[in-house]
C-alpha cells in the first residue's frame, strides 16, 4: 500500500523540520557555551588585574602589589604645579626595571594627550630600554587613562619592565582608582586588546584641541617626563617619532669612549615619513628613502626654518659610520628647535607655554644663551610618523601661535636677568 504523494511529502517536511530545530538548538547551546566561557575569562582577566581568588598565587601577588603601590600613587591627591592650573600624578605606575644600573645611561622622556597614548607601543617596542611617559587627561578620561596605564602595566610585560606613567590633569579633577569601574575592562584579554582600546579612542580630539578652554600643556609634560628619569642623559621627544633603532647602545657605547662635557647636548636630525607602515631602523634605509622623497626634513611645509640650522644635507651626505659619534657642531640660531639627546641638568622647558607654537624653541634659545654646544650625532636620527601639511591642525592654532610668540618676546628678555654674564642672545 503506497502513501499518497501529499503526505509523503508532509512527512519530509517534518523530517527537515525537525533537523532544522535540532540544528538551530545546537547552535544555542554553543553560543551559551561559549558565552559562559567568555564570562569566565573576562572574570579570570579582572581577576588577574586586581589580584582576585585563583590558583596562580604568585602572579595574584604581583597584581596586589601593583594595585597597591596604584592606590597609594593616587591617595596622595598628586600634587600642584607652579600655576596651581594642573594636578601632577607622579609615577602613578612604576617600572619592574631590573636591568643592569650602570647600562640605564639614557631614559627617553615622551609626552601625550590620551589619544596618542596608542604610539606608545611601537615607541616601546623599538625603544626597549627605559622610558618616562607624561599623559595629559581632562574630564572622563582621567579615570580612562587611569584604568587603561594600569591594564598596560598588568598586561603588557614589555610595558611593565620598562615604562613609567605620569598623568597630568586640571587642578579640579581627580584621578580615581579603578577597581570597580569593570566598563573600561571588558574585553581586555591581552596587551593587544590594551592598545587596540587606545587606537579605538584616539580619533576623539584633533592636535590640541581637548576641550573648551582646556590647554594641552606640553612644557609641563615635557618636565614631569624628565622628572621621572633617573638616568644621567634624557632624550624628550613627542609620542608619535621613532628614533633611529639602535641608538642607545651606541649613544651607551660612545659615552663610555669619552665622557660629554656638561656644556653639551646631541641632536638628533628629525624627519618626517609618508607612509608610516615600516619606519626605518637604520641611517643608510633612512637615506634611501629620504633620497625617493618617502621621507623628508621634519616640519619642511609647516615651518622649515624651524630644523633648517640641522643642515640636512651635509647630515644626509656624509658617512655613517658603525660607530655613534659627532659629526659636526653648531651654533644655535633663531628659530632652530632641534631633538636632542642632553644631560639631567639641562634647563628645564618653560611652562608658560601652552598648547602651539615657541614652546621647544624657547628652551633651545635658553640652551643657547646658558652657554651650551649643539653637537650632531652622524647616524642617529628621529622619524616623525607621518608627513605633517598645512589645514590639519585644530581651528585655534594660529591663535595660540601669535599668543605664544609675544611670550617668547617677554621670554628673551628675562634670559639677560637670568644669564647676566652671557654675551649670546636670541
Amino acid at each position: 500500500m503506497h502513501l499518497p504523494k501529499k503526505c509523503s511529502k508532509c512527512s519530509a517536511f517534518r523530517v527537515v523540520l525537525s533537523a532544522l530545530l535540532l540544528v538551530a538548538l545546537l547552535q544555542l547551546l554553543y553560543l551559551s557555551f561559549l558565552s559562559k566561557l567568555h564570562g569566565k575569562q573576562q572574570r579570570y582577566r579582572y581577576s588577574e588585574l586586581f589580584g582576585g581568588s585563583g590558583p596562580r598565587s604568585a602572579a595574584r601577588s604581583e597584581s596586589n602589589s601593583r594595585k597597591e603601590r596604584l592606590r597609594y600613587s593616587l591617595s596622595t591627591g598628586g600634587i600642584f604645579d607652579h600655576s596651581g592650573q594642573y594636578r601632577v600624578y607622579k609615577n602613578l605606575v612604576q617600572s619592574d626595571f631590573t636591568g643592569d644600573p650602570g647600562s640605564n645611561v639614557l631614559t627617553l622622556a615622551t609626552h601625550t594627550s590620551v589619544n596618542n597614548l596608542h604610539h606608545l607601543r611601537d615607541l616601546a617596542e623599538r625603544w626597549r630600554n627605559p622610558l618616562s611617559v607624561a599623559i595629559f587627561a581632562h574630564g572622563q578620561d582621567v579615570k580612562f587613562a587611569t584604568a587603561l596605564v594600569y591594564a598596560l602595566g598588568v598586561l603588557c610585560p614589555h610595558v611593565q619592565a620598562l615604562v613609567d606613567f605620569h598623568l597630568v590633569c586640571l587642578s579640579g579633577e581627580t584621578a580615581s582608582f579603578p577597581e570597580q569601574d569593570h566598563r573600561h575592562f571588558t574585553g581586555l584579554d591581552d596587551c593587544g586588546a590594551v592598545f587596540s582600546r587606545l587606537e579605538a579612542h584616539g580619533s576623539k580630539y584633533k592636535n590640541y584641541a581637548i576641550g573648551a578652554n582646556v590647554s594641552y600643556p606640553n612644557n609641563l609634560l615635557r618636565n614631569v617626563a624628565r622628572g621621572g628619569a633617573e638616568s644621567p642623559y634624557i632624550l624628550v621627544v613627542d609620542i608619535d617619532m621613532m628614533p633611529a633603532a639602535d641608538l642607545h647602545p651606541q649613544f651607551l657605547a660612545m659615552v663610555a669612549r669619552r665622557q660629554p662635557a656638561a656644556d653639551r647636548v646631541f641632536v638628533l636630525p628629525a624627519f618626517e615619513i609618508r607612509h608610516p607602515r615600516k619606519i626605518p631602523a637604520t641611517k643608510a634605509e633612512l637615506v634611501q628613502l629620504y633620497q625617493v622623497g618617502e621621507v623628508r626634513a621634519f616640519y619642511e611645509e609647516l615651518c622649515p626654518r624651524c630644523q633648517a640650522p640641522t643642515n640636512y644635507s651635509r647630515w644626509v651626505n656624509s658617512h655613517a659610520d658603525d660607530i655613534l659619534d659627532v659629526a659636526y657642531t653648531l651654533t644655535w640660531a633663531d628659530p632652530w628647535e632641534p631633538f636632542y639627546i642632553g644631560p639631567r641638568t639641562v634647563p628645564l622647558y618653560d611652562e608658560n607655554f601652552k598648547q602651539y607654537g615657541f614652546n621647544r624653541i624657547s628652551q633651545a634659545c635658553e640652551l643657547h644663551v646658558a652657554g651650551y654646544k649643539f653637537s650632531v650625532l652622524n647616524s642617529a636620527f628621529l622619524v616623525h610618523r607621518g608627513f605633517k601639511i598645512q589645514g590639519e591642525f585644530h581651528a585655534r592654532k594660529d591663535e595660540e601661535n601669535q599668543r605664544n610668540r609675544l611670550l617668547f618676546r617677554s621670554f628673551k628678555e628675562a634670559l639677560k636677568s637670568k644669564y647676566p654674564a652671557s654675551s649670546r642672545r636670541c
